[in-house]
């Protein structure tokens, strides 16, 4: 028992959290990617989930901050997406639901083989912004390797941070003290966060027993960690 316990704190000490940035050729991205990283219409967009519907095809849920109609035109385009389902069009971020035949999509065949692979996980979200596709992984150094060798032609991966897993950065809340977790948590129950605010600091210090002076600074600590964490993760430095 001894030795199986030592293998599997072994394992857990090679666990790795990877920040990468990808650029993609224009010409070697499929259209509706290339509108997501091009159009001046979309701020940013999210690779929010995905899942493998079956053999050969996966199915994108993307959310889409700004001109969606134009982006679910260009998957619709797109050789190889059977279906597009939008969300209510019109509000700030519009949700798309893509179901995709890897094989005949250019590019994203070849990474989605080159992800499913045991000793890896892509955390979601995958950010596209500013032309870039900003993400996170979560492996061991052989496997994360076994990608890179894969990158296709036309796609540039660079290592922006390679850190231990867990850590601050792939998990913003491990941050926050005791105290400021609870804030929050006090913050979003009491409605200090919806629009219009529901609650004022000095309901969140009678939750918490203080004064609603200390109650304000245990918010702003808090909020202060997430936020520069949140943009880190995207690649700018604060």
């Amino acid at each position: 028992m001894l030795v199986g316990f030592k293998s599997v704190r072994r394992a857990r000490q090679r666990v790795k959290h990877i920040r990468i940035t990808a650029r993609v050729a224009p010409d070697s991205a499929p259209g509706f990617v290339a509108y997501l990283l091009r159009s001046p219409a979309v701020t940013e967009a999210r690779a929010v989930d995905w899942n493998r519907a079956d053999a050969e095809t996966t199915t994108h849920l993307y959310a889409v901050d700004g001109d969606a109609r134009g982006f679910a035109d260009a998957a619709e385009e797109t050789p190889g997406v059977e279906a597009v389902t939008l969300s209510a069009v019109g509000e700030p971020t519009t949700y798309a639901m893509l179901d995709i035949r890897d094989d005949e999509v250019p590019m994203y065949g070849v990474v989605e083989a080159a992800l499913a692979r045991a000793g890896l996980v892509v955390r979601r979200p995958l950010v596209y912004r500013d032309g870039r596709i900003h993400g996170h992984v979560v492996g061991d150094a052989a496997a994360l390797q076994a990608v890179l060798d894969a990158v296709p032609d036309g796609m540039d991966v660079q290592l922006d941070e390679i850190g231990q897993f867990p850590s601050a950065r792939a998990n913003p809340a491990s941050k926050l003290s005791d105290r400021q977790w609870e804030a929050i948590e006090a913050a979003v129950d009491l409605g200090y966060y919806d629009r219009p605010r529901a609650a004022t600091h000095e309901d969140i210090a009678d939750r918490l027993g203080c004064a609603p002076n200390t109650a304000s600074q245990h918010l702003q600590d808090a909020e202060a960690k997430l936020v520069h964490a949140v943009l880190g993760d995207v690649g700018l430095n604060i």
